[in-house]
């Protein structure tokens, strides 16, 4: 089964996490946190996503964003294969430079927000890359120093993060180091790069005490939060999917299903039925599939026929993992 779809209506806060495949680098010095740094940015206020923390290590990123009225997949296509492009030609290599799904965890924002900006901002030091504090404050790829004004860009959310921590911007960047300061001694925090019920319940000791006191929360993987904010962020998933699919019920609709998906997408219902095997044809005509034959029920047959393929192309294309 492919994994499920994302969550991604605009405004959600998303804690992100992109790896190089295999684990490899995806950074081979400064010239390339330069140009992945600038993308980010330069997109970021492009499409007026919001940025409100970000590490670049070596061979993986964290972003803690607020997704834009086009989303966050829009937004994280456009910014890994641009960076993937440049990387290549400028590196001589081919293939693939990350995996082939990002992971996005929508988060609560009140029991989370600092939380995860700590976490992030404290990525460099807790895997050695630097010292020190002091050092953090100076270290020019991650957002941290951006929060205490040591260094600056125009496009990260650095004034929203310190309205966390008071009213005046002095005070707020005293609480707001104090606060980092404090969570050096907390070490990792996998609770904090995944969702579900044990880690939005704190552990799994939380999660049985919960349930001795007969106490029924509701968990999913893609969420970081309390069940009542996860039955909310389903309920309104699922409100979303069918107001956009409403009149697609019929099996003679899955024709208008295809526009809208490639609308979306950014590409001709032509070009999905090309039979290209490679690129973003390749990529789309795997989602389009799942969503068909996962989400609406139409056969592996129905779903060949509208998108040009045989039967057992479409039995492939449905293993696939995609975006």
């Amino acid at each position: 089964m492919p994994r499920g779809a994302r969550l991604d209506a605009p405004g959600t806060l998303h804690h992100v996490i992109v790896r190089g495949i295999e684990g490899r680098n995806i950074v081979s010095d400064d010239r390339d946190r330069k140009n992945f740094v600038a993308r980010m940015g330069a997109l970021a206020k492009e499409t007026s996503t919001s940025i409100f923390a970000w590490a670049l290590m070596t061979n993986h990123a964290h972003m803690l964003l607020r997704s834009a009225p086009s989303g966050l997949s829009a937004y994280m296509r456009r910014l890994l294969t641009g960076y993937a492009i440049a990387y290549n030609r400028r590196h001589d290599r081919y293939g693939y430079l990350f995996q082939n799904r990002y992971k996005s965890i929508v988060c609560e924002e009140d029991p989370y927000f600092k939380e995860l900006v700590r976490y992030i901002h404290l990525n460099p030091l807790r895997a050695n890359v630097i010292e020190s504090l002091p050092q953090l404050e100076r270290y020019a790829w991650c957002g941290h120093g951006v929060v205490l004004g040591r260094r600056s860009n125009d496009w990260q959310g650095r004034d929203y993060v310190l309205k966390w921590f008071g009213n005046k911007e002095g005070e707020a960047r005293k609480a707001y180091r104090a606060y980092v300061k404090e969570g050096i001694s907390h070490g990792r925090r996998p609770d904090l790069v995944g969702g579900g019920l044990i880690r939005s319940m704190g552990g799994w000791s939380a999660v049985k005490a919960m349930r001795r006191s007969g106490i029924r929360e509701k968990g999913d993987e893609r969420i970081l939060g309390s069940g009542e904010f996860v039955e909310h962020l389903l309920e309104q998933a699922e409100a979303n999917v069918r107001q956009q699919f409403r009149t697609l019920e019929k099996p003679n609709d899955i024709e208008r299903m295809i526009e809208v998906f490639c609308r979306d997408e950014g590409i001709g219902p032509e070009a999905l039925r090309c039979g290209s095997r490679v690129g973003t044809a390749a990529k789309v005509r795997a989602k389009l599939a799942q969503k068909l034959v996962f989400d609406f029920g139409y056969t592996l047959a129905d779903t060949g026929r509208a998108l040009g393929v045989s039967t057992s192309a479409v039995s492939k294309l449905i293993r696939r993992k995609v975006d």
